[in-house]
């Protein structure tokens, strides 16, 4: 057996490798890929301006004439395509195509895997140790080894136990060969049988405080799946408050043509009495300021129609209909109002039972206790148990020794604890002190979610009763405008009245209609606002969603780095 030694050529050779790793720079040092994509300092720093001057039409009205077609306002929606839309469709495609429904359906499947992840935590392993080592070594004895070589080979199990402690079975195998003249086995093989266990008793121990890390993360799915329940209520609540106020946009602007549609008719009776000799030039002048104001109306009506179709399109985030899109949605589910006779306190009991805020305070308050419990159990003593078994094996090849290890006449074991007590401990009491106060703060918390919840509950109760009493009020208001403009009208033709008496009779019932149409809307959402603050959502068709499946070709293809 000869020792090995480096010759000349090879310390020459790592020489240079040395002179070429300096020359090219240090390897342990940070790179540039290492940061990876870096951006632009101007692109995050620098702030542009936009030149809204270069959007300047070339075809500028004179606004000191402020002259404009009164015969026909100008329509933003003429000759585009229509989608008639129904509630039902409405919530269905909120459901499908939501895109913050689909973000909050994902949380529950990350939560999930985190589960699983602490369930690994339990699972055995399969361990291995390789080693190989040589001595040269100078002695004054020959009864010691000068040069020895030695093979290992360790495989084995690690078993992590529910009670906190871990088992080992070990099976390690070696070589070991010397130029001792006096080794009675000259390579010599041992193979020996292993069996450990290492068990706290105080610290760490017991199956409450091993699986916390696992309880704390099923906890946190549940409340993955609480929040993504209170996101679909949400959206959905959210879809059908975007739809009647649509509802009310449209409804709105009908109104307002109807006025213009009035204004112009008085415009045309004013203009007839006018070339009659029956009224003053003044009067036409009149009428037609009437219909110059009712079309600003119709503009700004319109634009409000606009912004409320951008608002549903974005909810149902339909294929072909998002918020650029020019079609015209027209809701077709008229509102149907009817009385109800409400009991607060049953539905604050309802509430209480079924809204996924407080369902999530009191699953937080379940992982402060388990917090509370693992704390506590920081705060002891290490004490650990440590037994071993072991039984060896020997031989002149490696068919004798495990020959010997199976005849089982050669045993170790072992049986100690180890002991530790932190002195002050001030840590491990200020993290148990810290999780205490928690609880106390959520407890609180729970308190004021509950009162906050039976307040939500009675403002919508009460809304629903004066939105009711305001439906009828704003409906007698049209039914004695609707008479006091037909007599302003008359009293027009017979020269009664002025033009300027007809367009105030016609804006006052117009202002009635609307004040109808915004109490028999607001009926609808104070509905929607009473079945969210119970937790619920409005429709006869019962809603259930599934979380993210984590196991599709979408997810399979990330971890596979396809879709980078």
């Amino acid at each position: 057996m000869h020792a090995i030694k480096p010759s000349i050529r090879q310390l020459m050779l790592a020489g240079a490798c040395l002179s070429m790793t300096g020359c090219i720079g240090n390897p342990f040092a940070p790179m540039d890929d290492d940061y990876g994509q870096r951006l632009p300092v101007q692109r995050v720093r620098d702030v542009g301006t936009l030149d809204i001057d270069s959007f300047v039409s070339a075809d500028q009205p004179d606004l000191e004439t402020g002259e404009m077609n009164l015969d026909k306002p100008p329509s933003q929606f003429e000759g585009l395509a229509e989608l008639e839309l129904t509630i039902e469709e409405a919530r269905a495609a909120t459901l499908a195509n939501n895109l913050d429904l689909q973000v909050a359906l994902v949380d529950p499947a990350i939560q999930e895997q985190s589960v699983s992840e602490e369930e690994a935590a339990f699972n055995s392993a399969f361990t291995l140790r390789a080693l190989m080592a040589q001595t040269d070594t100078p002695t004054s004895s020959s009864l010691n080894d000068a040069q020895a070589e030695q093979q290992l080979v360790t495989p084995g199990v690690r078993i992590p136990l529910l009670t906190g402690g871990t088992a080992n079975v070990t099976l390690p195998m070696t070589r070991s060969e010397t130029n001792n003249s006096f080794s009675t086995l000259n390579p010599a093989y041992t193979s020996d049988l292993r069996f450990s266990l290492s068990q706290p008793l105080l610290r760490g121990a017991g199956r409450r405080s091993t699986t916390h890390a696992l309880r704390i993360a099923s906890l946190n799915y549940d409340i993955s799946q609480a929040r993504t329940k209170a996101t679909l209520i949400a959206q959905l609540a959210t879809a059908e408050r975007a739809y009647w106020l649509l509802y009310a946009a449209r409804e709105e602007l009908a109104l307002r043509q109807e006025e213009f549609e009035v204004a112009q008719e008085v415009l045309q009776q004013a203009q007839r009495l006018l070339d009659a000799g029956s009224v003053a030039e003044i009067e036409l002048i009149r009428a037609q300021s009437g219909v110059a104001d009712r079309l600003d109306a119709i503009l700004r009506a319109e634009q409000a129609v606009l912004i409320q179709q951008r608002s549903i399109k974005r909810v149902m985030n339909i294929e072909g209909l998002g918020v650029d899109s020019e079609t015209v949605v027209l809701p077709t589910s008229p509102p149907d109002p009817v009385l109800y006779e409400l009991d607060p306190d049953d539905l604050a009991e309802l509430a209480i039972a079924s809204r996924m805020d407080l369902l999530e305070v009191e699953l937080q308050l379940l992982a402060d206790a388990s917090t509370i419990d693992f704390n506590r159990n920081q705060t002891l003593p290490t004490l650990n148990f440590d037994a071993s078994y072991t039984i060896n094996g020997l031989g002149g090849n490696l068919d004798d020794s495990f020959d010997t290890t199976i005849d089982n006449n050669f045993e170790d074991w072992s049986l100690g604890l180890t002991g530790e007590v932190p002195i002050g401990n001030q840590a491990a009491e200020s993290r148990l002190r810290r999780s205490v106060l928690t609880r106390i703060q959520r407890l609180a918390s729970k308190a004021g979610r509950e009162q906050t919840i039976r307040q939500d509950v009675f403002d919508a109760a009460d809304r629903i009763r004066a939105d009711w009493q305001r439906i009828l009020a704003a409906r007698q208001a049209v039914i004695l405008n609707t008479r006091t403009l037909s007599a302003e009208r008359r009293q027009f033709e017979l020269g009664g009245s002025t033009s300027t008496d007809v367009l105030d009779a016609a804006t006052r019932l117009v202002s009635a209609r609307s004040d109808e149409i915004r109490a028999v809307v607001d009926y609808q959402i104070a509905q929607l606002n009473l079945a969210e603050s119970t937790g619920m959502v409005l429709g006869a068709s019962k809603v259930r969603w599934e979380p993210y499946d984590s196991d599709s070709e979408e997810v399979r293809a990330l971890e596979s780095g396809r879709l980078w």
